[in-house]
């Protein structure tokens, strides 16, 4: 089975305060975004792999990482062309298999990712690429789980992952795996994201100096505004933090407003920005 994992913007993001779990209360609008994806493939047992001589086709050794889990049952590829530094066995779609497999008796299986996606961009790729996986299990291995039960699995992976179950714009709150449906109208206008290259922001980079507070104008009333509005009430917390440390991306934000973007915003705690723009 093959799919491919896209990645989301986040429209607003208040860190509201923190908690005693030492994460955060935010509260954010994710939306997908399909202009940018991830190949991942899943076999069972020694079943066919369509990617994986694409992949050894296109990348050179030292961009491919392997790793095999002590019992043999998980064997994951991972092939990207800044290379992989870190564990494959690490890798989210490998905790997706571990955690399922500590529930349910799980098949040997191999992961094959492609990761087209940027690191630490704020756009989510990983927890993409864990939700995907969780899911893609679910149907291999005809465990019948429902969106609920994989989102409960995918809270466990991080913050943002159970989003990606759903894949549809949702609210989320608590540490962004509360999540409510919500309609939003980008009818008219066009979508760009941009991925810099070069800057990769940490979550930990992120919330260095973050002052969590109550927004001035809550994220859903800031929402429900005209999108020429958005400029003034619509806003990510993590953009003051994190253009201190890269004055670039605050540069490339203005920049995105000079185009004519009606609105423009950094996404989640990474270096992606994104604009709309009115067609």
């Amino acid at each position: 089975m093959i799919t491919n994992p896209n990645v989301k913007i986040n429209l607003g993001l208040n860190v509201l305060c923190k908690r005693e779990d030492g994460f955060h209360d935010l509260e954010t609008l994710f939306v997908p975004y399909f202009g940018i994806s991830d190949t991942l493939e899943i076999v069972v047992g020694d079943d066919y792999s369509r990617s994986s001589a694409a992949i050894f086709g296109k990348y050179a050794p030292e961009m491919i990482a392997q790793g095999i889990s002590e019992d043999g049952k998980l064997m994951i590829t991972i092939a990207r062309e800044a290379g992989v530094d870190w564990d494959p066995l690490k890798d989210l779609t490998a905790k997706a298999y571990q955690i399922l497999a500590a529930d349910f008796d799980l098949p040997p299986v191999k992961i094959f990712l492609e990761k087209t996606s940027p690191v630490g961009a704020g756009l989510g790729g990983g927890s993409s690429d864990a939700a995907f996986a969780l899911k893609m299990l679910n149907d291999l291995c005809g465990l019948g789980l429902d969106e609920q039960r994989l989102a409960e699995y995918a809270s466990r992976l991080g913050s943002d992952c159970a989003f990606f179950i759903y894949n549809r714009p949702m609210i989320g709150e608590g540490r962004g795996e509360v999540l409510t449906e919500y309609e939003v109208n980008l009818e008219g206008f066009d979508l760009q994201v941009l991925t810099p290259e070069g800057v990769a922001v940490s979550t930990k980079d992120a919330y260095s100096g973050i002052r969590p507070h109550l927004p001035e104008v809550p994220l859903r009333e800031a929402l429900s505004r005209p999108i020429e509005e958005w400029s003034a009430v619509l806003v990510n917390d993590f953009e003051e933090t994190v253009f201190a440390k890269y004055p670039e991306l605050a540069a490339i934000k203005r920049s995105l407003y000079d185009s004519g973007a009606v609105y423009a915003s950094m996404s989640g705690s990474g270096s992606a920005l994104f604009a709309l723009y009115r067609r």
